[in-house]
């Protein structure tokens, strides 16, 4: 049962102050931004580049394009295994809430969006790697994601979940470069043009195991598809105002992290493979170290390992065998 598990969550607000904790997940979007020189330069632009897409898709009611601004706050989620307030740095994501200027209301936004987890580093960055090494075909070790997939469920189980949000999460993330997608007829008015593909990536089948579908959507004025993780129903389960500050915060991280997708100066025709690879982009001037990103992934996966997977092995397996919701 999820009640087995202790769970604790701290709110940080995300602004051009924010200065990432000893705990936060260094590979995050926002927590890379938060470093080093061009720090506050970098937060304030991403903060612009995230009001300025909000006010261009919620048009309605806006002749100035400035009547609304999202305000973020990292989430961050600790798990006590064993009950003896020693807490272990589980997930992260951002809820985004939503100040309208013109009626001086603010509207909750969804929580998710970004999503960082030290289990799932371990597993991508650890387990996948040492399962591949030497091997002439890729394969997926047993029970691949499934301890994570657990974890996440009963996280959105718990108390502490349901004492801080009213509605399950949308997490919204890039779309595969390894997987070709094509353009359906379905047009949806703030999530745009769905796009289809044939086969799910490894990112899609790993978040399957947390009880997340998947959708692609390419909204208005975008140039690629992104990918819109959820559990019950995306199109009818959330505001317009909800939608776009979804994805308003999270296109302009990835315009920052993947501009050659995000930022291309050719949008997605009616069959579209991403490419990281891709020349004609636009720069955003927001400094961002990709090489440090995918560093951090595999230290961070070791870490997981050293301090959770290994102390713990013992417990989260009885743990994860008999869980059920």
């Amino acid at each position: 049962m999820s009640n087995e598990l202790v769970f604790k969550l701290k709110r940080t607000p995300f602004d051009e102050n924010y200065e990432p904790s000893t705990n936060t997940r260094l590979t995050t979007n926002f927590a890379n931004l938060a470093r080093g020189e061009s720090r506050q330069s970098n937060l304030r632009k991403a903060i612009d580049m995230i009001n300025n897409r909000f006010n261009n898709l919620a048009d309605w009611d806006n002749p100035t394009g400035d009547r609304y601004a999202v305000e973020l706050e990292i989430i961050s989620v600790d798990v006590d295994i064993e009950k003896n307030n020693n807490y272990f740095p589980i997930i992260e994501v951002l809820k985004t809430t939503v100040v309208d200027s013109k009626y001086n209301k603010r509207y909750e936004g969804i929580v998710g969006n970004s999503f960082s987890s030290y289990v799932r580093d371990y597993d991508f960055s650890v387990v996948l790697l040492e399962h591949n090494k030497n091997k002439k075909e890729f394969s997926l070790p047993d029970a691949y994601g499934e301890l994570h997939g657990k974890l996440f469920k009963a996280f959105l189980n718990s108390d502490v979940y349901k004492e801080n949000f009213t509605k399950q999460p949308v997490i919204c993330l890039s779309v595969s470069s390894s997987k070709v997608y094509k353009r359906t007829q379905n047009h949806h008015p703030i999530l745009g043009i769905e796009y289809e593909q044939d086969e799910y990536s490894l990112t899609d089948d790993y978040f399957a195991k947390m009880g997340l579908h998947v959708r692609y959507f390419m909204p208005k004025n975008s140039v690629a598809p992104l990918a819109f993780y959820f559990s019950g129903d995306l199109l009818n389960d959330y505001s317009n105002i909800e939608l776009i500050a979804t994805i308003s915060t999270m296109e302009s991280f990835q315009k920052i992290y993947r501009p050659e997708i995000y930022n291309a100066n050719t949008a997605a025709g009616k069959i579209y493979q991403p490419s990281l690879t891709n020349q004609d982009y636009s720069s955003v001037q927001v400094e961002y170290d990709r090489v440090e990103r995918s560093q951090l992934a595999i230290n961070q996966g070791k870490f997981t390992e050293t301090y959770f997977i290994k102390p713990y092995q013992t417990i989260l397996t009885q743990w994860a065998a008999n869980y059920s919701l």
